[in-house]
């Protein structure tokens, strides 16, 4: 089979089955052992969770090499139409949070000043970098291009915004996250997808998936101050509607 006759025939059901049964030994140790730092559980391990499914696939259902090519898309920079796309996925995500900022200030939050670290910022992006290459191994390059196949793409982008919230619900609660927080989270987590998804599919690069991603991270980590006053109601409301935006341009019909 051709190498797009092979995306075409994976099964996203399939990834996300064996993403969330390998999640489970990871959701018990986060019961048991408590949290990695003040805003993450141990659970949260499970980031290796999508990784460890695409490869299993692939080497059980593809020709040989499979395993090897998958990982090489994660990681080839050059891999792209354009190296702008590498600015837009980290700059994107990071203006979502500026303007959930602002946001907040002018609904008369009170907020301490943004401090950042220059030292602390190039060392989560590393960190997060690697835990976001393990989930886009499965989101991005093994999922997103057979569900844009038999969906439309925003359709795809949603339905894997849904499943990756729902895949976070454990973790936000071993957090000790409430409703409201992990709702605002649930929509931020969706509409960041649409996003990704979409970069993805105009840059033609795994690797922007993942900068994306890894850019979200660190910038609610810091948000303003080590995470301390971090909203995901407002942030979701802010994402929600640059994903709306994303997704009426794809609506258009010079943009399917």
């Amino acid at each position: 089979m051709s190498g797009w006759t092979v995306v075409r025939h994976r099964s996203p059901v399939w990834l996300i089955a064996l993403t969330f049964v390998l999640s489970v030994p990871f959701w018990l140790a986060g019961a048991v052992a408590g949290r990695l730092s003040e805003n993450l559980p141990v659970s949260a391990l499970m980031a290796c969770c999508p990784l460890l499914a695409a490869m299993l696939l692939v080497h059980r259902h593809e020709p040989r090499g499979a395993v090897k090519r998958l990982l090489k898309r994660v990681v080839d920079w050059r891999a792209i139409s354009h190296p702008g796309w590498y600015a837009l996925a980290i700059t994107l995500p990071l203006g979502v949070m500026a303007a959930s900022y602002a946001a907040m200030v002018l609904l008369g939050r009170s907020l301490p000043e943004p401090r950042i670290s220059p030292i602390e910022v190039p060392l989560l992006f590393a960190v997060f970098l690697v835990a976001a290459a393990c989930e886009e191994a499965g989101w991005t390059a093994y999922a997103t291009d057979p569900l844009c196949a038999r969906w439309s793409l925003p359709a795809a982008g949603l339905i894997l915004g849904a499943t990756w919230a729902v895949w976070h619900l454990v973790p936000y609660d071993q957090a000790g996250h409430g409703p409201l927080w992990t709702a605002g989270q649930c929509l931020y987590t969706v509409a960041l997808r649409v996003v990704i998804v979409w970069l993805y599919r105009r840059s033609a690069s795994v690797l922007a998936a993942v900068a994306c991603h890894a850019a979200s991270n660190v910038g609610w980590s810091l948000f303003p101050d080590h995470g301390s006053h971090y909203d995901p109601v407002v942030t979701g409301s802010v994402a929600a509607a640059v994903a709306l935006l994303v997704m009426t341009a794809w609506l258009r019909p010079s943009s399917r």
